[in-house]
């Protein structure tokens, strides 16, 4: 385990009222003593916080006007000894402070490297250590409240009852291997088995149900607007997204590439994707647009395709009905405001069922039902945040379908009488694949390359 001095910039680039250093380590403290002008800082109490000035050890010179905190081992995020240095926010001051740290010997932390000693040093485990990422990427507060929630650890308590449940079940079997002194002993070892293999993956079958609720909490959902040039797509845009990112014109083929945004509808976080129309054009540029369009479809997990109230149907709607067919979609009507003209049961019969919402976004009509039928395709129209312990991360899901698999196949082995000694082995594949989750049987190099998608200073 390393114990060297570590320090970076903690706070954001860019200009602000405050900006932090970090130090972690041994000496954290004591290195910062040596520059800082005000109280000692060796004697100090912990957690608190402290006025002076940064001096430049090669010039003597004033440095900066700053507030130091002081957190002494082992009650702090690392479990070592931490010093916050808040200077003032702009790029030139934080800089020079860092520099002036790092002249006095820590080295420069690797990117998640404060978060790898809270996990090193057994503050939080690998769950929950990711979940400190994902509460940094939030695009909503429901996702926030996911986050927050696995970071208090419940993901990882609800983990470990069930890597104790299937250490417990062949600790009981490996008992009656060892002492067989009664003639059902095998049998019964079996129903045991069995009972808590079905029970465990059960739980897991639960956890996975609102997986895909979770992962679209964390991720948000690929959202994408298909239609005909000029039936609205842009406007849809803006509306969502409550500002101009895109041009409205009536010009058909204005949108020449793909648009992305990320957008906040009742909790759910969409990345908005506003394509070019999709049709076929002998403009180069535009052309390229609607390949690219073309591709975005096949990435998305949701898609509104717009149709124009004040149009007829034509072959090109009919043709992104069919490019269309298997996929999560919401039919949006536009242009309720001007004569009709489409031909609405014509419509609802190529939906097939898909939700189906008229609007006017010219006069901001038809906005909550749309919003509403967005919820209500991946969350029933409520999202719980409460009580549910939701799944969120890709690898965690995995993972997860990985344990219930040897649980199948142990199960498997029970209904076909194998030997325990065997059975035992696929139970046992499913409590390590559990514990890749929070850490306990991960590899050093997965460790490592979860922490080094972390931010720097982080």
């Amino acid at each position: 385990m390393e114990t060297d001095t570590i320090t970076a910039i903690s706070t954001p680039t860019g200009e602000g009222a405050i900006a932090i250093v970090r130090l972690s380590g041994r000496e954290a403290i004591a290195i910062t003593a040596e520059f800082f002008r005000g109280k000692d800082l060796n004697e100090v109490a912990s957690h608190t916080m402290h006025y002076g000035k940064i001096i430049d050890p090669a010039t003597s010179d004033v440095a900066e006007e700053v507030m130091v905190s002081v957190m002494r081992a082992p009650k702090t995020f690392t479990r070592e000894d931490v010093v916050e240095i808040n200077c003032h926010g702009g790029m030139v001051a934080v800089n020079r402070v860092l520099e002036i740290v790092l002249a006095s010997g820590p080295r420069l932390a690797e990117p998640g490297e404060f978060t790898k000693r809270a996990f090193l040093h057994g503050r939080i485990d690998l769950s929950q250590a990711e979940a400190v990422m994902d509460l940094i990427r939030s695009k909503t507060d429901k996702a926030m409240s996911v986050a927050l929630k696995q970071m208090d650890g419940r993901l990882s308590g609800l983990i470990k009852d069930l890597r104790q449940d299937l250490l417990e079940t062949v600790a009981h079997v490996e008992v009656n291997i060892d002492y067989p002194e009664y003639d059902d002993v095998e049998e019964m070892s079996h129903n045991v088995m069995r009972d808590k293999t079905k029970e465990v993956h059960k739980e897991i079958d639960d956890l996975l149900e609102v997986a895909k609720q979770g992962k679209i909490l964390r991720e948000g959902l690929a959202t994408a607007i298909i239609g005909r040039p000029n039936v609205g797509k842009s406007s849809l845009m803006n509306t969502l997204v409550q500002e101009n990112k895109a041009i409205v014109t009536e010009v058909p083929g204005t949108t020449r590439d793909v648009i992305e945004e990320y957008v906040n509808v009742r909790g759910v976080p969409l990345r908005l994707v506003d394509t070019a129309g999709i049709r076929e054009t002998e403009d180069i540029v535009e052309k390229i647009g609607v390949e690219r369009s073309r591709q975005v479809l096949n990435e998305s997990d949701l898609i509104l395709i717009v149709l124009n109230y004040n149009d007829e149907l034509t072959e090109e709607d009919v043709k992104l009905f069919d490019a269309i067919q298997g996929l999560e979609y919401i039919v949006i009507i536009n242009k309720t405001d001007l004569e009709h003209k489409l031909n609405l049961d014509k419509v609802k019969e190529m939906a097939e069922g898909n939700p189906i919402v008229t609007t006017s976004l010219i006069k901001e009509e038809g906005i909550n039902e749309l919003e509403s039928a967005i919820a209500t395709t991946f969350f029933a129209g409520e999202i719980d945040t409460g009580d549910l312990t939701y799944v969120s991360n890709v690898r965690h899901i995995q993972l997860l379908k990985q344990a219930n698999l040897a649980l199948e196949d142990a199960m498997e082995g029970i209904d076909m009488g194998m030997p325990l000694d065997i059975i035992q082995i696929d139970v046992t594949r499913a409590w390590e694949f559990l514990g890749e989750i929070i850490g306990d049987t991960a590899s050093d190099g997965l460790i490592n390359q979860l922490f080094s998608q972390f931010c720097l200073g982080k």
